[in-house]
């Protein structure tokens, strides 16, 4: 236990690890499951004060999800969160972000959106940029491979459909899907969206690789071209 902690903050400290061992994880409160993770506090902070600070910080208000908000430099502002502290809660992240993914590999089919989006939706939904990816796929709908081929505002003036079928026919794609993100939560398309949907299919038909879909992943929710009869 940290020896700059006072002895009520050091009880203050050991009351998660109680009301785990006693009543189990799933009856402990947010601040408290962060708190046993961050394992000590510091000096004037106990450690369940530093973990309201992480999941409740006065500028964003998503609570549990603020997880995925911080970077290290900004972890590292806070006072009593050092260099391995950042890294846990980082780590942390990334855990949460795996494990949803995994999850929703089970029922992962790429013929299907709501399953597609899903399985991206942890990776894609907390980015402060749009990046845009290309899913190939080949005649059974199973996936050849997945690359990121734009990051920040999507562009059609920027985004060539030379460049992405060079990636398609590489990897002897005969399908293929757009995936991208609108960081404000809102997934619905933009004048930019549509035309570089159109563009792309038009071009693929000319080389016989098809767009099947563009989804477009918001906050926990999305929207597939292919199911609004978009494409």
């Amino acid at each position: 236990m940290n020896q700059n902690c006072t002895i009520r903050e050091i009880i203050s400290e050991e009351r998660p690890y109680e009301k785990c061992e006693q009543y189990g994880a799933g009856n402990l409160t947010d601040v408290e499951l962060l708190a046993i993770l961050l394992r000590t506090g510091t000096k004037g902070h106990s450690v369940l004060e530093l973990a309201r600070k992480i999941l409740y910080p006065v500028y964003w208000q998503d609570g549990i999800l603020n997880i995925h908000h911080w970077t290290m430099e900004q972890l590292m502002q806070i006072k009593g969160i050092g260099k391995i502290k950042a890294i846990q809660i980082l780590c942390l992240s990334e855990l949460a972000k795996r494990l949803s993914k995994a999850d929703a590999y089970q029922g992962l089919d790429f013929r299907t959106p709501s399953s597609i989006a899903e399985y991206y939706m942890e990776d894609m939904r907390h980015r402060t940029q749009e990046h845009m990816k290309l899913l190939m796929l080949n005649t059974k709908a199973k996936l050849l491979g997945e690359t990121t081929i734009s990051k920040g505002t999507v562009n059609a003036s920027l985004l060539t459909p030379r460049e992405l079928f060079i990636e398609a026919l590489q990897k002897n794609a005969v399908s293929i899907i757009l995936l991208h993100n609108h960081p404000s939560g809102d997934p619905t398309p933009s004048r930019e969206d549509l035309l570089i949907t159109k563009r792309i299919k038009e071009a693929g038909s000319l080389i016989g690789i098809e767009l099947l879909d563009h989804i477009i992943i918001g906050n926990n929710c999305y929207i597939s071209f292919a199911e609004q009869e978009l494409i």
